[in-house]
């Protein structure tokens, strides 16, 4: 709703207005970028009359009578390009949008090049849209794409990071959370675990909302924001927790669809890139290997069968696939057999009569066509996305790690010994057999002993596997 209002030059769109949209081109930066393609497709953003998008950062020539809407991050560089697009008179009009509040200071740097470019009157509006964070589903968002090995797990826990560093971090998180529940027109109560990082982002969180609220006049939580019952009593609780009481999580392999999509395939903002495998067809000797052709696939809400499984076991999910497509097939053979019952000519009476009850079966046919192109589609995307997930898990053998770490985490009796799986050399890669230990030795009430340990170093090592991690754990633990 945010975005799509913004994109309407912020003004709520109206729901039903005949007229045309106005076409506008949209300039973002890969923030911006983030932000917007797991939400809007490119037929979405040309119903709403954006025509063109850029990236802020490439070569665009002037199109003089069309108003730009940027959304981009108030960096440095993008404020010295926008400038420089005001002075080189590209557009019509400007409504420039900060995915992040922008400081007093580039604002001021913004005017003096409108003013020295005598572009003025030209910049239309600016927003600050508060919208630095990337919803992937209705009940998901990460912080971050961009750069996001600086706001990770490793990058708090370094050991030589800096205060300013740290600072810098906690103000990312910060600063996309705060964009969230302003979004969210709520403000939350807020619950961490003291003395970790969580306790530092939650401090610095409460801070910036009392700050805000402060000032009544200028307050993103009152007035017209998007969620203007916002004083309600029904406040969202906010619940920080820090990655180091649970470490073994993250290792542990999954058997769930979305899950193992995640961890064995290509999946970045909801879309998943594969390599297409050229079959077993030998080519002739000496003949140039094909090239393999990459897909990409968008798994989005509008995916209905995504919906409904992403969550659901692998072996479930290969089964719908094949119930799908049995009941797509059926389907299909009876739009052919009224094509050729509606092919019959000559005098037989039998078919005249048989005609008129066709005929409205054969338009409810037609008309579902669109529908069985779609339902189509699915099928094909989900079996080629299934088939390469069941490829890793066979030629890594990750049901079994998957058992074999499920009953590590739930202290059962295990049935093999963890020596046998991690020399086992036709079970997993390195990286699988390292996660394998380090789940083991996170969930292990004692340490093993020395003996232990060096016998299950010498195993790894023999696997191929760096033995980085394990050091440390080893401290952390």
């Amino acid at each position: 709703v945010a975005l799509k209002r913004m994109l309407n030059f912020n003004v709520p769109p109206v729901k039903n207005s005949t007229g045309e949209p106005v076409w506008k081109v949209l300039i973002y930066d890969r923030f911006g970028q983030d932000i917007i393609s797991p939400l809007l497709s490119v037929k979405e953003l040309r119903d709403m009359g954006i025509t063109l998008h850029l990236l802020l950062h490439s070569d665009r020539d002037a199109i003089p009578d069309v108003p730009a809407v940027y959304f981009v991050m108030p960096t440095e560089e993008n404020i010295d390009r926008m400038c420089q697009d005001l002075r080189n008179q590209l557009y019509e009009s400007y409504y420039l949008n900060f995915i992040s509040a922008i400081s007093r200071s580039k604002l001021e740097d913004i005017a003096n090049a409108a003013i020295g470019a005598n572009a003025v009157t030209q910049v239309a509006k600016v927003f600050d849209q508060y919208l630095n964070f990337i919803t992937l589903e209705d009940d998901m968002f990460v912080l971050c794409n961009q750069n996001k090995e600086l706001v990770s797990y490793r990058a708090i826990n370094r050991p030589d990071i800096t205060d300013t560093e740290m600072e810098t971090i906690m103000d990312t998180i910060v600063d996309s959370l705060f964009c969230f529940f302003v979004t969210l027109g709520a403000i939350p109560i807020i619950r961490c675990s003291r003395g970790t990082a969580a306790e530092m982002v939650a401090v610095k969180l409460d801070k910036k909302l009392r700050e805000n609220l402060r000032d009544a006049r200028n307050s993103l939580f009152t007035g017209d924001t998007l969620g203007a019952g916002q004083f309600s009593f029904q406040r969202p609780l906010l619940v920080l927790v820090d990655r180091n009481i649970d470490l073994a999580t993250p290792l542990h392999h999954t058997w769930t669809y979305q899950a193992l999509v995640h961890d064995v395939l290509d999946f970045h903002l909801n879309r998943v890139n594969l390599e297409e495998s050229t079959g077993m067809e030998s080519s002739p000797a000496g003949a140039r290997p094909k090239k393999k052709n990459k897909k990409s696939y968008d798994l989005t809400a509008s995916d209905k069968f995504w919906q409904k499984h992403k969550g659901s076991p692998f072996p479930e999910v290969a089964e719908s696939v094949q119930q799908e497509l049995e009941s797509y097939r059926a389907q299909e053979d009876e739009v052919k057999r009224l094509k050729s019952i509606m092919g019959i000519e000559g005098e037989d009476e039998g078919a005249i009569s048989m005609l008129s009850d066709n005929t409205a079966k054969l338009t409810s046919a037609v008309s579902s066509l669109p529908e069985l192109l779609e339902k189509k589609r699915l099928i094909d995307l989900h079996t080629n996305v299934a088939t390469a997930v069941l490829e890793h898990i066979k030629s890594r053998k990750l049901d079994v790690y998957f058992e074999y770490e499920e009953k590590i985490m739930s202290k059962s009796t295990l049935d093999k010994s963890l020596l046998d799986m991690i020399s086992d050399p036709d079970a997993g890669t390195p990286e699988d057999k390292m996660r394998l230990f380090l789940i083991y030795y996170i969930s292990s009430a004692q340490a093993p002993s020395e003996i232990d340990l060096e016998q299950y170093k010498k195993a790894l090592m023999d696997a191929g596997c760096n033995l980085a991690p394990l050091s440390y754990i080893k401290q952390w633990k």
